[in-house]
């Protein structure tokens, strides 16, 4: 995972984007496989860790009316923790981890149900993900899928400079 990483960091510093992460149920584990990589610094700015709804609401700035709504497990919500987070950490690109990783089921989901998002200059893209495993197995997974939902993301922009990674990166 740490060479998915490193491709997707160097694409990011051929951009001159900034990247930033806003977690819940990967717990800071995204940010830690970032910063594995030496020299992320040159673009990685930082992560909030938002487990509890109300720093999601404080730091992140997610409608609490949202989450009261829908609960935290939700595809508004990530979007929003992204979003929040590019604002929060003054960065270009911000990826956002909100699900269930288990054991058993939260807020009326079954474990293994994700919802990742990622904010860039040209929008935001979503993801949900269904996966099996244990608690870290859908924690591991999850990160991976968000690497490559930046990857993705990053891939299509008009904005240019580096290496396409859509395809790239598993």
């Amino acid at each position: 995972m740490a060479a998915n990483a490193a491709a997707l960091l160097d694409a990011l510093a051929a951009r001159g984007w900034s990247l930033g992460t806003a977690e819940s149920l990967t717990g800071g584990l995204l940010a830690a496989t970032v910063v594995e990589v030496p020299g992320a610094s040159r673009v990685f700015a930082g992560s909030v860790v938002a487990y509890d709804p109300a720093v999601k609401i404080s730091l992140l700035g997610v409608d609490q009316s949202v989450i009261e709504r829908v609960g935290t497990v939700d595809e508004q919500v990530a979007t929003q923790m992204a979003t929040g987070a590019c604002r929060a950490l003054g960065v270009d690109v911000a990826v956002a981890t909100t699900g269930v990783a288990g054991p058993g089921p939260s807020e009326g989901h079954p474990a293994g149900t994700v919802w990742l998002a990622c904010a860039w200059p040209e929008g935001v893209s979503t993801r949900r993900l269904a996966l099996t495993g244990e608690r870290c197995e859908v924690r591991a997974t999850a990160v991976a899928a968000a690497l490559t939902l930046v990857a993705e993301a990053i891939g299509r922009t008009s904005t240019g400079g580096g290496p396409d990674l859509s395809q790239g990166l598993t």
